[in-house]
């Protein structure tokens, strides 16, 4: 159980300036369903140019929607370059605090108040060049500049860190070194030796047998899904493996979510199909989906 703050609970509970906006001057969005969090933040402003009215559509746990909250009654009469300077940080000493685990939820609102300045300034939609922004994580669509921006502003030191505020190596953990690097070069750190790498495979690999393929659905359920699902107090349970078929139950707040549907295919079978087989489909059992 997080230990939330009473403003955040308070928040979550009440939030404020849910909905949205005829005609809005700015919009951002950031996240994704499929990974867990999705914010849409739209502001309008007054004739004097501060913002005269904000309001937020999110999904995510509590500690997003009272971000989302709070963040909206900060920037309400602020000018866009005084908005721009509220960080994730002053967003969660607001709130008085967020667990370590929860900080990517005030990093989110910040990036979608980031994204709709950009989009008044500019008409466009994207804040960052991705051609020229690598992408790190895939799992959870987290690119460098993002890193780096949360290194930067919240002096991270770590790779746990970095997971915390950005949900970046949160899920199968392959980019975890990668995140290390950006570490080391912010930091100014010299970098550790590379491990040598594993001689490859000779010839093609032989078909997984029924057992192997159990085995596998298991490892991806266990390193890559679970982790993702309990950030937000969800989890999943395998109930059967029938030749390509999984079947599952969602549990905790998975159980009976709206977004149900997108978790199981945008993110459940994604990671079956493509760590094991495209034939692969799963099954949640009645009464469990959405």
């Amino acid at each position: 159980m997080w230990n939330y703050s009473d403003k955040v609970l308070d928040h979550f509970h009440n939030p404020r300036n849910v909905g949205t906006l005829e005609n809005p001057d700015g919009v951002g969005e950031v996240g994704a369903i499929a990974c867990g969090d999705a914010l849409k933040l739209m502001f309008k402003l007054g004739p004097d140019g501060r913002i005269a009215d904000v309001k937020f559509q999110t999904f995510g746990c509590a500690s997003a929607i009272a971000s989302s909250s709070a963040l909206t009654e900060m920037i309400k009469g602020m000018t866009l370059e005084e908005a721009a300077k509220v960080t994730n940080a002053d967003i969660a000493d607001y709130l008085g605090g967020l667990p370590e685990q929860k900080m990517h939820c005030s990093v989110m609102g910040m990036e979608a108040l980031e994204a709709a300045i950009h989009n008044y300034r500019t008409g466009d939609c994207t804040v960052r060049e991705l051609k020229d922004d690598p992408l790190v994580c895939t799992c959870f669509n987290v690119h460098e500049s993002e890193i780096v921006q949360a290194v930067q502003i919240n002096r991270l030191t770590t790779v746990e860190e970095v997971t915390n505020f950005t949900k970046a190596g949160g899920a199968c953990g392959k980019c975890k070194g990668e995140i290390q690097k950006i570490l080391d070069r912010i930091l100014q750190r010299p970098a550790a030796p590379e491990a040598p790498k594993p001689p490859a495979a000779a010839g093609t690999p032989a078909p997984m047998t029924q057992f192997q393929k159990m085995k596998k659905i298991e490892e991806v359920i266990e390193t890559e899904v679970r982790p993702m699902l309990r950030r937000d107090g969800g989890d999943l349970e395998i109930l059967d493996i029938q030749g390509d078929k999984v079947v599952v139950a969602f549990r905790g707040h998975c159980a009976g979510c709206i977004a149900a549907n997108f978790t199981k295919n945008g993110l459940v079978q994604k990671k079956l199909r493509d760590a094991i087989s495209k034939e692969i489909t799963v099954e949640v059992v009645p009464g469990e989906e959405a």
